[in-house]
C-alpha cells in the first residue's frame, strides 16, 4: 500500500449511501479484476462481457491497461515500482466506480500477486464485491498470438522487462473463477464470467 503524503486533509463524507446508489443504479456494483499474459484474452473477453451486460441492461465499463496508459498512468513505465503504481491507481479508480453501482470490468497484466492483494484489499475495506479472474493461455499459445508483436520483440531483446520473458508472471492462487482461453471461445469465456455473477447475485 502507498504511504500517505499529503497533509492538512480531511475525508469529507457525504450523505448518499452504498445503499442509496444501488437503489438508484438497479444493481449492485462490483470489480472484476481479468489478469494473466500479455496476449491471453483479457481485453477482448472483458469488453465482451461489457457488451453482453449492456445488452441486459446493466451498468458496466471496461478499463484496459494499455488504454489507461494513454491517459491517467502515461506518466508510468514498466519498472517494478511502476507496474505496483499503475496497479495502485487502478484498484483505487474502479472501487470508485464498483461503489457508483458500477460494474467494473479491469483487464491488466498485474504480474505481481501482492499488486493485485493490495486491489482486492482496497474493495474488502468499503465491502464492495471483488472478483479476480485468472485469464489462463500457455506462454507458447500466447507468443502464437502475439497480435501487437510484442513477444518477437522482447525475444530480439527490443523490450526489457517483459513479463513471461524476462519478468515474472505470479499466477493467482485464489482466483474466484479460471478461464482458459486457449480452450475456451470469447463467447464461453464472456458467459462463463456472466454466469459467476449471476451465481453471486450481482446480476
Amino acid at each position: 500500500m502507498a504511504d500517505q503524503v499529503a497533509t492538512n486533509i480531511t475525508w469529507h463524507e457525504g450523505d448518499v449511501t452504498p445503499e442509496m446508489r444501488k437503489d438508484n443504479m438497479g444493481q449492485q456494483g462490483a470489480t472484476l479484476w481479468l489478469t494473466g499474459l500479455s496476449a491471453s484474452g483479457k481485453s477482448t473477453v472483458a469488453m465482451a462481457l461489457e457488451k453482453m451486460l449492456l445488452a441486459r441492461g446493466r451498468h458496466a465499463y471496461c478499463l484496459d491497461g494499455d488504454n489507461i496508459r494513454h491517459g491517467l498512468n502515461k506518466n508510468l513505465g514498466f519498472s517494478a515500482e511502476d507496474r505496483a503504481e499503475n496497479i495502485r491507481r487502478i484498484g483505487e479508480v474502479t472501487k470508485l466506480f464498483a461503489d457508483s453501482g458500477m460494474i467494473s470490468i479491469n483487464s491488466f497484466i498485474s504480474p505481481y500477486r501482492v499488486d493485485r492483494d493490495n486491489a482486492r484489499a482496497v474493495h474488502a475495506e468499503s465491502n464492495i464485491p471483488f472478483f479476480e479472474v485468472y485469464v489462463a493461455c500457455p506462454l507458447d499459445e500466447a507468443e502464437k498470438r502475439d497480435p501487437k508483436g510484442l513477444y518477437k520483440k522482447a525475444r530480439a531483446g527490443e523490450i526489457k522487462g517483459f513479463t513471461g520473458i524476462d519478468d515474472p508472471y505470479e499466477e493467482p492462487e485464489s482466483a474466484e473463477i479460471v478461464l482458459n482461453t486457449h480452450e475456451q471461445t470469447v463467447e464461453e469465456s464472456a458467459l462463463a464470467l456472466l454466469k459467476m455473477l449471476e451465481d453471486q447475485g450481482i446480476v
